[in-house]
């Protein structure tokens, strides 16, 4: 009970002799049966008959106006007119408007919220939001469902910090540089548009951030692909709820369209290699014979490239796919390479393979996008007519082999494609007129 009002125990002990004064003539019926007193405040008692049964009223002013409370027992008149002197001698008459069971029920609410310190008024404005939002449906319930699902998440973990465990965790797993590279260059992008917690991040969020970007259906598949990457992580970092899907889960992929897959001539690829320089000469032979990405190629060493063993050993943190590779080198790959200074790395500079479309460029040869990969691997399936060995040698599915490749090209083709030889005496220039690295950087900007 508050200090402002007295327990039932303590009635009969303050001022007893003061309060309680003389006891009307039931005779006087106009005037009070009993007068409460509590310093200079009086508090009258009415008693009246009612169907044989005496009742006693209370009478008092609040805020000008006269008030009236009724009662059957004469104890609980006394009790609440004890009360409401006390009030009005302290100062705290706009309490009394309540009805005793009202009373007690606001000092009961404020004593259940002395634990987390919040005012009654604000508490009954939250749950009654609270209640408006879940339509009606049990607060409490809801409350329950919610600390099941979020129970021992850690809360208020951003995108940044995720980003940057699950780098050093793919790193130390030996994923290939060129993956923790996109890794990198897409989970940037990404935790500029969104720097807060990932909990925060709905499906909706992140489908509009893939639809600004402007971007094609591969690309933004892509990107789709390492956001459920970082996603799962957090909720395998117990990030985000392990019992229901994650928000880049809920997006779906765009359905990227038929694609046309262009090829070179057999005609334009010897004119290629005969007018490059030597030092990109190895770059369009291995890639035109050999079929390796351009990032393996400009990872590639040429310890790895073993021509007497005829072989292109690809290591595992050097392919696409993470996983170790090993292409025959063909006998016209061998005749374009055998000439060469082979030390070091096959891509001498960052440029080189920019330099291949500037120079087709200058002997008005069209340069398809990854036109020499695709070459390879067309060419190779029509020559030896073995999907699952080229989607080995390519390092991709053979259903992608059988999809995109088969009978692009035909075997006789194929054949004069694998017969492209370097003339007798062939050296290679050291420099080509009008291809510089000074012209390469300024197709670039």
């Amino acid at each position: 009970m508050s200090d402002n009002f007295p327990t039932n125990s303590s009635l009969n002990s303050i001022q007893k002799p003061q309060n309680l004064v003389r006891r009307q003539s039931r005779k006087s019926a106009r005037g009070p049966y009993q007068i409460i007193r509590f310093q200079s405040v009086k508090i009258p008692i009415y008693a009246f008959e009612h169907h044989g049964k005496t009742r006693y009223t209370i009478a008092f002013y609040l805020n000008g106006c006269r008030k009236k409370r009724q009662f059957t027992f004469l104890e609980d008149a006394k009790q609440e007119g004890l009360l409401i002197a006390q009030n009005i001698v302290r100062g705290m008459q706009s309490q009394n408007d309540l009805h005793p069971a009202e009373r007690e029920s606001f000092h009961a609410a404020q004593r259940i919220l002395q634990d987390v310190e919040i005012p009654l008024v604000a508490a009954v404005e939250d749950y009654v939001q609270c209640r408006k939002i879940l339509g009606g449906a049990s607060l409490r319930s809801a409350v329950e469902e919610y600390c099941k699902r979020m129970g021992g998440l850690k809360q208020g973990v951003t995108v940044s910090e995720i980003a940057e465990e699950l780098i050093i965790r793919k790193s130390q797993d030996g994923v290939s540089a060129r993956y923790l590279e996109q890794l990198r260059s897409i989970l940037g992008l990404f935790l500029e548009a969104f720097p807060g917690p990932i909990i925060d991040i709905q499906s909706e969020h992140i489908d509009s951030w893939l639809r600004k970007s402007k971007i094609g259906a591969v690309t933004r598949n892509n990107r789709l692909t390492i956001l459920r990457v970082l996603f799962g992580f957090a909720k395998q970092r117990n990030y985000l709820p392990a019992s229901e899907p994650t928000a880049a889960d809920s997006v779906s992929k765009v359905k990227a369209g038929n694609t046309t897959t262009e090829i070179f001539e057999p005609e334009e690829i010897e004119r290629l290699l005969l007018a490059a320089p030597a030092i990109l000469v190895p770059y369009l032979a291995i890639a035109a014979f050999a079929g390796l990405r351009r990032a393996e190629l400009c990872r590639l060493d040429w310890k790895a490239v073993k021509l007497e063993r005829r072989i292109i050993e690809l290591r595992a943190d050097q392919a696409k796919t993470a996983s170790r590779r090993i292409i025959p080198i063909s006998d016209n790959l061998l005749a374009w390479l055998a000439p060469l200074e082979r030390k070091g790395k096959v891509c001498k500079i960052q440029e080189l393979p920019r330099m291949a479309p500037v120079l087709a460029e200058t002997l008005g040869i069209r340069w398809p996008h990854n036109a020499l990969r695709h070459s390879y691997i067309s060419y190779r399936l029509a020559l030896i007519q073995d999907v699952n060995k080229v989607a080995l040698e390519a390092g991709n599915s053979s259903t992608m082999i059988f999809r995109h490749y088969r009978e692009l090209v035909s075997e006789e083709a194929a054949e004069k494609w694998f017969s492209i030889y370097p003339p007798e005496g062939w050296e290679p220039p050291e420099k080509v007129g009008g291809l510089s690295l000074l012209t390469v950087r300024r197709k670039k900007d």
